[in-house]
């Protein structure tokens, strides 16, 4: 059986400087080499979180054109090798993202649409020390949590997208398509024929 729970959906953030340090790939290599085994699932190949998802190193705090590449051929190394559990797709209807959150726990996992065009998913793995920083995502965001954002297409609808966790560990993300006016008129008025 499956448990399926809706997860909340914020239009706003009032966090400033959010995502403000940028994950470099020499200062990744560097903290996953000296990671846990969380880590390691959290940001490793074939994760959603994972600076490498796409092939090559993409700082997941950048937003990222998701829907404009076909899963099939952007994570096609990956999933030859049975490394990856991402996967995204559209319908006439709506863009979908599916992906396991290996290690995240659910009240942890945050989704939040930023000014209509951007889809951003982040959780906490580790509570953060005292420090002068409020909010985790204002430093080395990546020490104490994940994020991928994510650019919405222009036919996106954000007011209506929808978050589910399924058996607390997958992630679906449906973001409707924005439907046609049916209710404008749109008849042409033909003039007369001269006689």
């Amino acid at each position: 059986m499956t448990n399926r729970r809706r997860l909340e959906f914020h239009t706003e953030d009032q966090t400033p400087h959010k995502w403000s340090v940028s994950l470099t790939e020499e200062v990744f290599k560097i903290f996953f080499s000296q990671g846990t085994p969380i880590l390691h699932k959290i940001f490793g190949g074939g994760s959603l979180f994972s600076p490498l998802l796409f092939g090559k190193f993409f700082d997941p705090s950048d937003a990222f054109p998701l829907w404009e590449f076909e899963s099939d051929v952007l994570l096609s190394n990956l999933r030859s090798s049975g490394k990856t559990s991402v996967d995204w797709f559209r319908t006439d209807e709506a863009y979908v993202l599916k992906a396991e959150l290996p290690g995240a726990e659910i009240n942890s996992v945050r989704l939040y649409a930023e000014n209509g065009k951007i889809v951003e998913i982040s959780g906490q793995w580790k509570q953060q020390k005292e420090s002068k920083a409020k909010d985790w995502r204002s430093g080395h965001w990546w020490e104490h949590g994940y994020v991928r954002r994510l650019e919405l297409p222009e036919d996106a609808d954000c007011r209506k997208i929808e978050g589910y966790l399924n058996n607390d560990i997958f992630l679906e993300v449906r973001i409707p398509k924005k439907t046609l006016d049916c209710d404008r008129d749109d008849t042409i008025t033909k003039k007369s024929d001269p006689l």
